[in-house]
């Protein structure tokens, strides 16, 4: 991939790895039902879009929860480890290559995220890789919570692409969801969709990217 000069990456299960199988558990133990339709790695309710737009409060989100699980007496920290034990952590390797990747290429990070997992990661990379955040790793971290914005939607995508003037045709865009990646290639985006099959210094090191 000699034309690539700029790495859009994606964040859950491509740098950060994630488990929805264990946050579907969490949430049939909270008294969710038909999880499958709830909260998936290919949909769910309208409420998730929502917080990861940043259009409701970590409040509101909770609240939401309680009713959909008609289980108004759930705290708040119940509701919060259930939503937070989908996050595991980064593998050994990611952050390296990531530094590999950004001395060679301009590199971006985008991410659906939220208000709840956006705390509960910055303190887990403050712990347990002694970093105040992800910057160190990209030319710019952009969350979809903070951004108003949401992958797949086509805007959060024209808003990385414009604000840093990046020829489409020399960019890649690495992700785990075919949804994300589909509105990828429509803007001209080189795509990879990163399965569990392949880690990411795997894919960057066997394409010849690093």
């Amino acid at each position: 991939m000699s034309e690539i000069k700029n790495i859009i990456f994606d964040y859950g299960n491509v740098i950060f790895r994630i488990d929805f199988r264990r946050a579907q558990q969490s949430f049939v133990d909270l008294g969710i039902k038909n999880v499958e339709e709830f909260f998936s790695h290919s949909g769910h309710h309208p409420i998730f879009n929502e917080f990861e737009k940043g259009l409701i409060s970590p409040a509101e989100f909770r609240d939401g929860i309680r009713k959909l699980a008609n289980h108004p007496l759930l705290s708040d920290t119940e509701i919060d480890d259930a939503w937070n034990s989908l996050l595991i952590g980064v593998p050994v390797g990611n952050h390296e290559v990531l530094l590999a990747a950004k001395s060679k290429y301009h590199t971006f990070l985008l991410s659906n995220n939220n208000q709840i997992h956006y705390k509960w990661i910055m303190d887990y990379l403050n712990r347990e890789h002694g970093l105040a955040s992800n910057e160190v790793f990209f030319e710019k971290d952009y969350y979809s919570h903070l951004m108003g914005m949401r992958k797949p939607d086509a805007n959060i995508f024209e808003y990385v692409i414009e604000k840093h003037d990046l020829n489409v045709s020399e960019t890649l865009f690495i992700d785990d969801s075919p949804q994300h990646l589909r509105t990828g290639a429509s803007l001209g985006l080189n795509t990879h969709l990163l399965t569990a099959e392949q880690s990411l210094p795997e894919f960057l090191y066997q394409s010849g990217i690093l």
